[in-house]
């Protein structure tokens, strides 16, 4: 592990004003309905990148940070089964929303992607990277979800033990319901950033209309707390013997990979960030004071600098690299040269 390198923020872009959301569209994955939002690069010679948000969110998670990579990188940011505009799943286990990622790359056929995930969708990236590994090119993962086992850490822990009743997604979609969407916006604010005063008016309004649309869809709750479950479970298997472990798969990760994560996170043990780095053989973190669970969202400029810092980094090791080959090429031809005797 070592310290995320940040390359100057003067080279960073800094847009005038907000982008608006990316256009979406729908697309069937193997006979289901997924939707993604693309992120068009602006400059030539960009690579390709996903990104997969956290638990309740969506691709409109990504809007700011994939507007200022946009120069490097050509994105693609999903929504996740459940959530969105994508149909629900059959399973929203930790496997299956890695599957889901594993086969939204084979589909594009995009692939070796730069992989970005928050959240829950930081802990499915952990689990994609670690079994498809040609699917990956590098890995950065923000306040990933991945396990601990002390409730106090989170907002959510009080609500963990009710996962365990059988009506548990009908109780949430009962009290989602019974909140208005601008109260709903606002509970999401207050739990993912550090300081709510810090979100644009743009994007709180923005919060709304998603609000709505979890208001609209049926099965949003279900997928809430599918996906919750989901989580949890991932947490429990970590601590026992076997394959599953959610560490044990971390030490697996090939790709280079950046870990960032904000110190005033309510949602995931901030202890957790340093141990994903401790454990993925290439990586880099970077800790931000004043920061909250979305630091994408709260600071994208800080975390783009992150992000450019890593993408130089790779980009100097493979000129490096092919510079290495071209040279014992040609020294290889200089020792195969043929011999010329003259004749006496």
């Amino acid at each position: 592990m070592k310290r995320a390198s940040l390359v100057p923020e003067f080279t960073v872009p800094s847009p005038e004003k907000l982008p608006e959301r990316w256009p979406g569209r729908e697309v069937e994955l193997d006979g289901l309905k997924a939707y993604v939002r693309d992120t068009p690069a602006t400059a030539p010679g960009a690579e390709p990148a996903v990104y997969v948000h956290g638990l309740g969110g969506s691709s409109t998670n990504w809007t700011d940070l994939a507007g200022v990579l946009s120069g490097r990188l050509d994105g693609q940011a999903i929504d996740l089964p459940g959530f969105g505009h994508s149909a629900p799943a059959r399973s929203y286990s930790l496997t299956a929303m890695a599957a889901h990622i594993i086969r939204w790359v084979e589909h594009s056929d995009r692939g070796p992607v730069h992989l970005f995930g928050n959240s829950m969708g930081g802990a499915a990236a952990v689990v994609a990277a670690a079994l498809r590994p040609d699917l990956v090119r590098s890995l950065t993962l923000i306040s990933p979800a991945m396990p601990f086992l002390d409730p106090r850490r989170s907002l959510q822990g009080p609500i963990v033990p009710l996962l365990l009743l059988p009506n548990a997604a009908k109780l949430a979609a009962r009290r989602m319901s019974s909140m208005d969407p601008e109260a709903l916006a606002a509970m999401v604010i207050e739990s993912c950033y550090a300081d709510p005063s810090r979100y644009p008016e743009q994007r709180r309004l923005e919060a709304i209309e998603e609000a709505r649309l979890r208001h609209s869809v049926p099965w949003y709750a279900e997928a809430y707390v599918g996906s919750l479950r989901g989580l949890v479970s991932s947490f429990l298997r970590a601590y026992l013997p076997g394959e599953g472990s959610m560490w044990r798969l971390a030490t697996k990760i090939t790709a280079p990979t950046l870990v960032i994560a904000g110190r005033q996170d309510k949602l995931v043990d901030i202890r957790t960030a340093p141990q994903v780095a401790r454990l993925v053989p290439d990586s880099r973190l970077m800790m931000l004071e004043g920061v909250g669970h979305v630091a994408q969202m709260e600071v994208p400029r800080t975390v783009a600098r992150a992000v450019l810092g890593l993408l130089d980094e790779l980009q100097a090791v493979h000129q490096h690299d092919t510079r290495q080959v071209a040279t014992q090429v040609r020294d290889g031809v200089r020792q195969r040269a043929p011999q010329v005797r003259m004749a006496s």
